[in-house]
């Protein structure tokens, strides 16, 4: 069969890893001593190999000489090769069948629909334990001929593929712990529940970007369904209502949820979405990446009693009043203004008078004197200010500095001001 034109991932494995452009580093798997090879062979005596081999955007089109892959990556078990132009998995499993120890394989963004996967070339991923097909477009027949092939496939990534259904495959995949299928067009339902029948060990699921408007599932099904789901990403789907919300207390393992940018959650403000996820989901532990303390959870749970105080009994949700029965009804907290007072009344004491006046207090003492000029008849000059707290233990204190703001002496109503003349 004639050899497709293009670079080799043998090719560029020599070009990569050559002495001069990969440094030989000591250490078991590091560098690979080959035998002699046949004349003309592109191989060194000797490549600096590590078990992890990144050969991403290369042009790679083929795999060359099987032997030599065979010779050079006995240890290797991650292999990237994303982004290259693969598109013949007959030439994939020429590759990945010469690896035998690998686990990790990246075929993104690889042209992988313009051929058919067969059951013969599948076997050859047989070892692989985490693949990604990103951006492969691969059809679902390919991935059902994965599936079978690969029983102790644990990670599968599938995203921005394209998909707008599910093909649901008459096999169940029990290995399965996590399946990221990010980037798609599912938007129904229908075509997630699916995943569930395919995938029934599966612990994560990663759904963020597509356009789910809905969970339409009775609670009890979604329990079967997903028995051992701990966690889902919901990011930027559609969903629109808290009944889709409340469903997810429906998987019996879940602790953790992820769920930012959905239609739902855009008219509250940050504290109240956090709170109110927070208060209808209480056997999560971890939201949007950050961990729900016990704390958190009591003052996200009184919260949401305060929230829907006010909302008629049976309009009220049905967490209101599992959260009535264990806190008992809350009153709205009382709201306090934290804003710095801009001003206070003070007497103004000067000889024998006293005169009641009101002061900003965001103008300096300065100001404050040239405020004062007529009252006390005196120039700025010739007057000492004192202030006088009257809950301070030590006495007045001289307002010395021009500058001196008056708010950073903490001046409150009822305080006093005494002016005093230099000359006197």
């Amino acid at each position: 069969m004639d050899q497709p034109s293009g670079r080799s991932f043998m090719q560029v494995l020599c070009e990569k890893y050559s002495p001069e452009n990969f440094p030989y580093r000591r250490g078991p798997g590091m560098g690979v001593h080959v035998p002699a090879t046949p004349q003309g062979s592109p191989m060194k005596d000797r490549l600096n190999l590590p078990s992890v081999l990144v050969l991403n955007s290369c042009g790679i089109t083929c795999a060359g000489d099987e032997r030599e892959i065979a010779a050079f990556c006995a240890h290797v078990s991650e292999l990237d090769l994303s982004d290259n132009k693969l598109g013949d998995w007959h030439e994939v499993s020429k590759i990945v069948s010469n690896v035998p120890q690998l686990e990790f394989l990246n075929l993104s963004s690889n042209p992988l629909n313009l051929s058919v996967l067969e059951r013969t070339c599948a076997g050859s991923f047989s070892g692989v334990r985490k693949l990604v097909l990103n951006n492969s477009k691969a059809s679902w027949e390919t991935v059902h001929t994965i599936l079978q092939e690969l029983p102790d496939l644990e990670e599968l990534f599938l995203c921005l593929n394209d998909y707008e259904t599910v093909s649901c495959s008459s096999i169940c995949c029990h290995s399965l712990k996590l399946l990221h299928i990010t980037d798609n067009n599912l938007q129904d339902w229908t075509e997630i529940r699916k995943l569930g029948v395919m995938f029934p060990s599966l612990d994560t699921l990663v759904l963020a970007n597509n356009h789910l408007n809905a969970i339409e599932e009775p609670n009890d099904s979604l329990a079967r369904l997903f028995p051992n789901l701990r966690s889902i990403s919901l990011h930027k789907s559609g969903l629109q209502s808290w009944e889709d919300i409340d469903k997810l207390n429906s998987f019996p393992k879940l602790e953790e949820v992820r769920l930012l940018g959905i239609p739902l959650l855009q008219p509250y403000t940050t504290e109240e979405r956090r709170k109110l996820v927070i208060a209808r989901l209480p056997s999560v532990s971890k939201l949007n990446g950050s961990v729900v303390s016990d704390g958190e959870r009591e003052d996200s749970e009184r919260f949401f009693i305060r929230y829907y105080v006010d909302v008629p009994k049976e309009e009220a949700p049905f967490r209101y009043h599992e959260l009535i029965t264990k806190y008992g009804r809350l009153e709205p907290l009382a709201e306090v203004d934290l804003r710095p007072q801009s001003s206070a009344k003070v007497e103004v004491h000067f000889n024998d008078q006293v005169e009641e006046m009101s002061i900003r207090l965001d103008q300096t003492v300065a100001e404050l004197k040239k405020q004062l000029k007529t009252l006390v008849q005196l120039p700025m000059s010739n007057m000492r200010l004192y202030y006088f707290d009257q809950e301070a233990p030590f006495g007045p204190e001289e307002m010395k500095y021009s500058s001196r703001a008056l708010h950073s002496f903490g001046i409150r109503d009822g305080d006093k001001i005494y002016v005093e003349s230099k000359t006197k």
